[in-house]
Parts: C-alpha cells; structure tokens; sequence
C-alpha cells in the first residue's frame, strides 16, 4: 500500500527505468511561443498583468537594489514555481516540486549567492543584522547565536516549506482516491465532491507557495544591502 501510495512521487519512468519524469519541469517552454502571436490571447493578457503586478512588487521590497532589473530573477522563479505546482494536479504528470532535489537546487545557490554578496561587499551591514536593535548587552551573544542559526537554515525551511505543501496534497488526494472502488454510490458522489473541493484547495495552495517562496526569496535578497 505506502508503496503504490509514494509511487506518484517516483522520478523513474518505465523507459529503461530512467529519470525521465524530471523532464515534466520544462514543459513550461511549450507556452514561450504563445507570447509571439500576432493578436495576444486572453490567457497571455491575463498572465502579463499578473508578471507587472510581480515586478512592482517585488521593486518595492528590493528597494534601490530593484532598479537595476533583478526583479526578473524572482519572476521568473515564481513562473517556475506555479508552472509545476499546477502541472503536478493534472493526472499522470510528475510534480517536481514535491522533490527537495529540485527546491533546495532552486534555495540553496539563491541563499549563498545573497550571503556571499552580503558579506563580502556589506560586512559592516550584516555584522549588524546579527544583533538586533535595542538588545541588552546580556543578550547579545545569544542573539547572534540564535541570529547565525536562523539564517543558515533559512534555504532549508524554504525548500522543505514548499515540498511539504506539494506532498501533503497530493497524498491526500490520492489516499482519497484508493477508497473509491470499495464506497457505495452515495459515498461516492460524496467523495467526488471533496475531491473537487481538495483540488481547487490544491490549486491555491499552488499559487500562495509559489509566491511565498519568491516573496522570501525576495526577503532575503533585500536584507544584504
């Protein structure tokens, strides 16, 4: 049983029992040529106002260091992101978002690029994050510990946060699921309306993860200027 259950979450594919699955990542590429089409659709229009609003945003919480065009960085993250969340809803598509291999590739060279800038181009500045304002001079040596600590598990909750989102749905829908063959009619028409009622709850888990890791992300990013 838990056997079929985390087969959803198999990367192997039957083809010479290969990866292949990792491949479901980049079918996002097959929406870039919708973007060159003569009369824009309304799905392009929509998605557009969607990445403006992002970029605005996400400006505002990078401050100057946002003018020089980084935001497209967390956009794009955040396309990624939401692009295979709601990918992995789709029956027989591989979430790759349910894998730490794929969201601590995405956190841990963002979280080290951001310390790696921080300390070597502000060290005053992040000497000073260490120990917040107003700190008793008792305090101090706990709060860089407690400090130091926080921020070096910071690309861990972020990619643990959004796998644990990705898995917890997913198991439940299909723990659902693996009941119906044994229910009787009427339950059954109960289960698939609580089945549509989790999957539109998915979709906006989908949506709020994506965003929250990009939005941290952006969190981060700021705090090293």
């Amino acid at each position: 049983m838990m056997t079929n259950l985390f087969s959803v979450f198999d990367p192997s594919s039957s083809i010479f029992n290969l990866s292949l699955n990792w491949l479901s990542t980049f079918l996002g590429i097959l929406l870039i040529p919708s973007a060159y089409w003569l009369m824009p659709s309304r799905y392009h229009i929509f998605w557009n106002n969607i990445l403006l609003t992002l970029h605005k945003e996400f400006k505002t919480l990078l401050g100057p260091m946002g003018a020089n065009g980084s935001t497209f960085l967390f956009v794009s993250l955040f396309s990624m992101i939401l692009f295979n969340n709601f990918m992995g809803l789709f029956p027989y598509i591989f979430t790759s978002t349910s894998h730490l291999t794929l969201t601590l590739t995405l956190a841990l060279p963002l979280w080290l690029c951001f310390m790696l800038f921080g300390w070597i181009n502000n060290t005053q500045h992040m000497f000073a994050h260490l120990v917040p304002q107003g700190t008793p001079a008792v305090l101090m040596p706990f709060m860089v510990c407690i400090e130091t600590i926080s921020n070096i598990i910071r690309p861990g909750t972020l990619a643990v946060r959004l796998t644990a989102n990705m898995i917890a749905g997913h198991l439940l829908l299909t723990l659902l699921g693996n009941t119906g063959p044994t229910m009787s009619s009427i339950l059954l028409s109960v289960l698939i309306i609580t089945q549509i009622a989790l999957l539109v709850l998915e979709s906006a888990v989908a949506m709020i993860q994506s965003y929250v890791f990009a939005v941290l992300s952006t969190l981060y990013s700021s705090e090293v200027n």
